[in-house]
């Protein structure tokens, strides 16, 4: 298999892998009846049953879903991922099926529904749980996407050690601050304003929010310190975790292009991890918040082709991009399953507590109702994410 497939698929495959089996275990751990764990949608490629639980790989790896028992569940699962041939279960979890004809070939007369006659206990119903039960359930899909991007990411820190550019500088811009402060090719800067400074990303943070503002930097040229009055100049720049046009600081002033690392313990890692999780998951924030704000454009937006062309790249850049990329998308995955749409986690949750307020659950044309304006906004959604792609590969 060609890594054009392979890469995205391996990527896609994890993430989503890991945000079902979050939710399975949770419902198990609680005691509701799972009948179905797939990983994509559409029919099976492959399928196994063990136990209660029926395994499936379907042909379209654009998703996955856990099957549960519920009073709606013939219509969550014609949602969700579509109810297999000769499987389908009433409301009130009665069989649907007319004669010996219609069973699936691994029928069990000692199974229950959908895979025997016997009917699912009403304590095993998803809806028969307390709310936290429900919302442990609805939650843990996302909880787990952010452990997997904690684990990949503390990973990474732990074998690769922790990158960055030194702060070297390599060239200045004739007429910027920097050239006429006297800053120079091979100036190793050690401090700003008495702060410490290791890597340029340290200088360019400080110089990116003193715009308009003096600041001294201290460098070591030929071995001996320097010290350096510049004021930074404000320029139009992106925030570069949500790609926003903010106001900046530049001084004009380039560093070598060349990568060091340090190795640090574990413990470091795991702090660096926790700190990588954290700036991925408020970018994502940042970018869904400037989508609705307007000040960031749709146009930005990449679907399941950007996914794969970056997967790709990523594996023939090497296995800690690979990496990168998976812990990136994990965490993307956990923050837009909480957006407050229907058929995501974080509109079931809305709708299970606004039902617990209520004090009674919603109808069930109420219910499929949503669940349907939730489904047309993912499709909306994807329609939008697609023309980006298709557009992107004319360009």
């Amino acid at each position: 298999m060609s890594l054009a497939w392979l890469a995205p698929i391996l990527v896609l495959g994890l993430v989503i892998f890991v945000h079902e089996l979050g939710h399975f275990l949770a419902a198990k751990w609680t005691g509701v009846y799972a009948p179905r764990f797939s990983i994509g949608f559409g029919p099976a490629l492959w399928k196994k049953r063990r136990g209660e639980t029926e395994y499936v790989i379907a042909a379209l790896p654009l998703g996955g879903y856990v099957r549960m028992a519920s009073r709606d569940d013939e219509t969550m699962a014609a949602i969700e991922g579509g109810v297999p041939e000769g499987q389908g279960t009433g409301p009130g979890g009665e069989q649907e099926q007319g004669g010996s004809e219609d069973r699936p070939a691994d029928w069990d007369e000692n199974a229950m529904i959908p895979f025997g006659p016997k009917p699912v206990p009403a304590n095993r119903w998803f809806e028969s749980k307390p709310l936290w039960a429900r919302l442990v359930i609805m939650l843990a899909g996302v909880t787990m996407n952010v452990v997997l991007t904690l684990v990949v990411s503390t990973g990474v820190f732990a074998y690769y050690g922790r990158s960055y550019v030194p702060a070297v500088v390599d060239s200045v811009i004739a007429g910027m601050p920097a050239a006429q402060a006297g800053l120079q090719r091979g100036d190793s800067v050690v401090a700003i304003d008495g702060q410490p400074v290791r890597a340029w990303n340290d200088l360019l943070g400080t110089i990116s929010k003193s715009a308009g503002t003096g600041i001294t930097i201290e460098v070591v040229r030929a071995g001996s310190p320097v010290s350096i009055s510049v004021v930074p100049v404000a320029q139009d720049g992106a925030d570069p975790a949500t790609g926003k046009r903010i106001t900046v600081g530049r001084i004009g002033a380039y560093p070598q292009e060349r990568v060091q690392r340090e190795r640090i313990g574990l413990g470091a890692s795991a702090v660096a991890g926790a700190h990588a999780t954290w700036t991925m998951a408020t970018s994502v924030v940042g970018v869904v918040g400037g989508l609705f704000q307007g000040s960031i454009s749709v146009k930005n937006l990449g679907g399941p082709v950007a996914i794969a062309r970056t997967s790709v790249a990523a594996a023939k850049t090497g296995l800690e991009s690979l990496w990168a990329l998976i812990a990136f998308l994990s965490i993307n995955l956990a923050v837009l399953n909480l957006l407050p749409i229907p058929i995501l986690d974080g509109g079931q949750v809305v709708m299970t507590i606004a039902e617990s307020l209520k004090g009674s659950p919603f109808s069930l044309r109420t219910r499929e109702l949503v669940m349907r304006l939730g489904l047309a906004a993912i499709v909306a959604l994807f329609a939008v994410v697609m023309f980006n792609d298709i557009v992107a590969l004319f360009r």
